[in-house]
């Protein structure tokens, strides 16, 4: 900053003058240098009137101080990006930068979908809806969602509340026929909040055998109905496929309608969701990408499951852009009251609501779902108070959508991540290999297996087709197609004891059993 005081005869003031560069930055700050100014002409008349040097100097130093602080603001926001909001075409330009990165390092295909304030700022697809037929993924394509399903069964579950059919506080066995005496004391909310105990049927031993038979609800619940509950309800939290399963059974009885006809005539319908409904394999569905599994650098068919065993925990199919107008609803009362939204929006066990995950992230408030089935990974991510929504679809089954969900949303805000990167694999010899080989049982979900053929170190989870793990180091692996690094655990003797599986940022040990 440059001051020119120049001083004349008689009454006349002093008349200073002050510039900086960098207009465009302090633009907004003009009105505070208005003051200023106008405090500085008042001293200075006032000094040429009675000659009052020492107030002048007082205000030269107070002028610096202003200065020196509005160029440390200028400085604090040019290193605090949320200081000043990207623009819908910076944050477009920097997620495709991160997307072809994921489809070149990860094999990403699918569609994702970024908005702000309910309006999109970016929609597009990556890959291949059909690798076979070379159709191109799309915003209109749509994909499996898994587990993102229980955010619609939480949903139509409270309306059926507001509507008197039932209280989220009843025991289940209101509505279920031959109910265990064990079951008396779960209500509905234990299964909304994976709160019941009772055992998840999708984690079973035979469940990679029987996923591809249809089934009914009475067989399907006859595979968990006589185990015994793994802890009394409400006491701890474990992820249930089977308690969403119940909730759908629950919809159908209180509602009179199949849980497909109840979502569709009082969620799809009522808010334009055209691209969204119950999957079935029998029924030709307009833009419905097949699903994938990575196998090295090239991609599998996903093992075939019949969609009536998922049902209400995880058999909905839906696009990035018909998510989003579920989003958008979910920000108003059009399907649900803001008591019954506030309800479902409370964090309890395990940071879990009703079918939605509420926790911080980038130290805001984060209301999300993953999916996983076979084939497809979802995830849909909600930051309400800065209306800030994410909307991740894959059709590779092997790589986790939350990681780059996550990624995506640090874009938006203007948080720091990082660009998926090319890792690189090293030769070991099989003597070393064969040391991994054995069977891996994690807290929940099914075994890992890991077998050596014909020198390579394949992993297989539950009946999923098997691949090659990649060594980066002796114990240090990694799968191509994913974001999972695996390293293996050893004890004081050298015995391979678990694994350390590194997913999404977060870090999970597990045992070997066999």
């Amino acid at each position: 900053m440059q001051r020119n005081v120049e001083q004349f005869n008689g009454r006349e003031a002093k008349t200073a003058t002050f510039y900086h560069g960098s207009f465009e930055t302090f633009a907004y700050l003009l009105p505070v240098f208005a003051h200023v100014i106008s405090a500085v002409r008042c001293f200075l008349v006032y000094e040429a009137k009675y000659r009052m040097r020492m107030i002048f100097n007082h205000l030269n130093r107070f002028v610096t101080i202003v200065a020196l602080c509005l160029l440390v603001f200028q400085s604090a926001s040019a290193q605090n990006p949320s200081a000043s909001p990207q623009s819908a075409q910076q944050i477009a330009a920097k997620v495709d930068e991160y997307m072809n990165a994921a489809v070149r390092v990860y094999r990403f295909s699918g569609s994702i979908l970024v908005a702000r304030d309910s309006q999109t700022i970016m929609s597009k697809g990556y890959g291949m809806a059909n690798y076979e037929l070379h159709v191109p993924n799309t915003p209109q394509t749509v994909f499996r969602l898994g587990s993102n399903t229980k955010s619609f069964t939480a949903t139509a579950i409270m309306m059926l509340q507001e509507r008197g059919k039932f209280n989220v506080n009843d025991s289940i066995c209101k509505y279920l026929s031959d109910c265990p005496a064990a079951w008396q004391p779960i209500t509905i909310r234990n299964l909304l909040t994976h709160t019941s105990g009772i055992p998840n049927y999708t984690a079973l031993p035979d469940f990679g055998k029987t996923m591809s038979l249809p089934v009914t609800h009475a067989s399907l619940i006859n595979r968990f109905k006589d185990k015994p509950p793994e802890f009394a309800p409400g006491e701890k939290y474990n992820y249930s496929n089977s308690g969403y399963y119940l909730l759908g059974v629950i919809i159908e009885r209180a509602s009179g309608k199949s849980y497909a006809d109840f979502l569709q005539e009082n969620i799809f319908a009522p808010l334009g969701m055209t691209q969204t409904g119950y999957d079935n394999s029998s029924r030709v569905i307009k833009n419905r990408a097949a699903g994938y599994v990575a196998q090295g650098d090239s991609f599998a068919n996903a093992s075939y499951i019949d969609m009536t065993i998922p049902f209400a925990a995880g058999a909905l199919y839906s696009s990035v852009e018909d998510l989003l107008r579920f989003d958008k609803a979910l920000n108003t009362e059009k399907l649900l009251s803001r008591k019954s939204l506030d309800e479902m929006f409370t964090p309890l066990k395990n940071e879990y609501g009703y079918g939605w995950e509420i926790r911080k992230q980038l130290e805001r408030q984060l209301i999300e779902h993953g999916g996983s089935i076979n084939g497809f990974q979802s995830s849909l991510s909600r930051f309400p108070a800065d209306r800030e929504t994410v909307i991740v679809l894959s059709n590779n089954g092997s790589l986790s959508t939350r990681g780059i969900a996550q990624d995506l949303a640090a874009i938006v805000f203007g948080a720091p991540y990082k660009i998926p990167q090319e890792r690189k694999a090293i030769a070991l010899d099989a003597k070393t290999l064969e040391k991994y080989v054995g069977q891996f049982q994690p807290a929940s979900g099914s075994i890992l297996t890991v077998t050596l053929e014909n020198g390579k170190l394949m992993r297989q989870v539950g009946a999923q087709p098997r691949v090659e793990l990649f060594a980066e180091s002796e114990t240090e692996f990694f799968l191509k197609g994913t974001d999972v690094q695996i390293t293996f655990v050893k004890d004081a003797q050298g015995r391979v004891t678990g694994q350390l599986v590194r997913r999404n940022g977060r870090e999970t040990l597990v045992p070997k059993i066999k």
